[in-house]
Parts: structure tokens; sequence; C-alpha cells
């Protein structure tokens, strides 16, 4: 007997995920050689080692719905392969965290900036050519010995994309949402931090039009490091007040010109 849903499924689709795979790879075979997607194949020498198995990566059930989709809306023409692979570069070139670990560094070396930064957020970042609309709508934060902030969006998962990139899974999950307003310490213990009854714990609820980053406090054995070298320390969570940062010792980390 027919499923009750099976009228609503498209014809000759599995709901088998490797099916659903196959259904969207013949759909978008011909567009598959120009897709930015590629087969994960792990390839290595065997002279040390003898044994005989598949070495191929099978990706997620994300990952294989993710591949199926794209292929097929290649297939179709609702995508433009090229365009897809821009967007990716974007996100991974011109926003993500490691914009914000630009800011953070420099608000730590340069006292006037820092000041400009916790006063107008938008022209700060700017003035680094960091812009778009999101980051006209954003407030810095700074964490201090008496002052911890805690970043949330407890409607849906409103975010800084442009400093800090896509949001963690569990930024938009509904405990982490629901958990922070009332209970904001427990939250930070399960992150491993505990804070002394002193300092004083703010929760920034980001909304549409209103956009929160912290500011970490700047780890001790850090005195002289470059920029480039804070930048590397500086992690996305701190960002979010979810982490603070470590003191550190020994000799600064290297990086490349």
């Amino acid at each position: 007997m027919p499923h009750p849903d099976d009228k609503s499924r498209p014809a000759g689709l599995s709901i088998d995920r490797r099916g659903f795979v196959a259904a969207g790879a013949g759909a978008g075979a011909g567009a598959l050689a120009t897709s930015p997607v590629k087969a994960q194949t792990s390839r290595h020498s065997h002279d040390d080692h003898n044994h005989a198995h598949d070495h191929s990566h099978v990706p997620s059930d994300a990952a294989l719905t993710a591949m199926a989709l794209e292929s097929v809306l290649i297939g179709k023409g609702i995508i433009d392969p090229a365009a897809l692979a821009a967007l990716v570069e974007h996100y991974g070139r011109d926003v993500g965290p490691h914009i914000g670990a630009k800011v953070v560094a420099r608000a730590w070396t340069d006292p006037e900036f820092c000041a400009e930064l916790l006063e107008n957020g938008t022209d700060a970042l700017w003035s680094m050519g960091i812009g778009g609309v999101l980051t006209s709508m954003i407030k810095i934060v700074a964490n201090s010995p008496t002052d911890h902030h805690l970043v949330v969006c407890t409607l849906c998962s409103c975010y800084p994309w442009p400093v800090l990139g896509l949001p963690p899974s569990w930024y938009k999950s509904p405990e982490y949402r629901s958990r922070v307003a009332v209970d904001p310490r427990g939250v930070l213990k399960e992150f491993g931090i505990e804070l002394s009854d002193d300092v004083k714990v703010h929760v920034w609820d980001s909304i549409a039009d209103q956009r929160y980053m912290v500011l970490p406090e700047r780890p001790a054995g850090t005195e002289g490091w470059s920029i480039e070298q804070l930048e590397t320390i500086v992690t996305r969570n701190a960002m979010i007040g979810t982490e603070i940062l470590a003191p550190q010792s020994g000799t600064a980390p290297e990086v490349q010109a």
C-alpha cells in the first residue's frame, strides 16, 4: 500500500538518504563537473600497512543533503556554480571571526581606536574597511575585571555576521537562547567560566536592528606582541562572551608575513 505521504513526494525520490543523493546527482549530473563541491576521498601510501578497505570518506547526513540539493538546483539552472563558489569564498575571506580578531587586536594596541570602538562601533569598523548593513547596527561591549558580557538572541539567531561569520549551532539552539536570559552564570559555567560574585554579568539580547560583539580582556603575557600575533589568540567564543582568553606564557606565536 502506498505511504500516505507518497503523493507529496517527487517521483523517484527515495526517503533513504543515499537514494536522495542518487536522485539529486542524477538530476544535476550535467552540472556536477562545475560544482564547487567535490567528493572527498582519502588517498595515501600503503607502503606501511597492508589492508583492503574502502578509503572513501562518507559525508554526514547534512553534507549529503546539501550536495544533493546543490546538484538539483544547478541542474535546473536555479543557481550558478560560479556565484555559489564566490559566496563560499566571500564567507571564508571577507567575513568571519578572523575579521573580529583584527578588530580586537587593534583595540588592545590602540587606545584611541578602542575608545571610538566602544563609543561608535559602526564608525570604528568602517575606519577599518568593515562595512555593510549589519555593521550599521552593532554595539561593542568590553569585558573588564568587574564586568563580563554575554551575547544572545532570544528570539531567533541575530548575530554580527561581518565580524564573527556564521553563528555556531549552539548559539541558535533553543536551550542556549532560553537559559542565558535566566541563568547566565549557569550557562557560563558549562562553558568552563566560573566568575566570582563581585563580577557583574551583562546579557545583551540581539534583535533585528541591534547586534553586539564582546571585546574580551587582553590576556596577561602578551605585552609587546604585534597586532598580527594578538589576532591568533582571539576566538569567536571570546567575542560572544562564552570564553575568557587564557594568560600566555613563553614566546609570542610566529605569524606569516
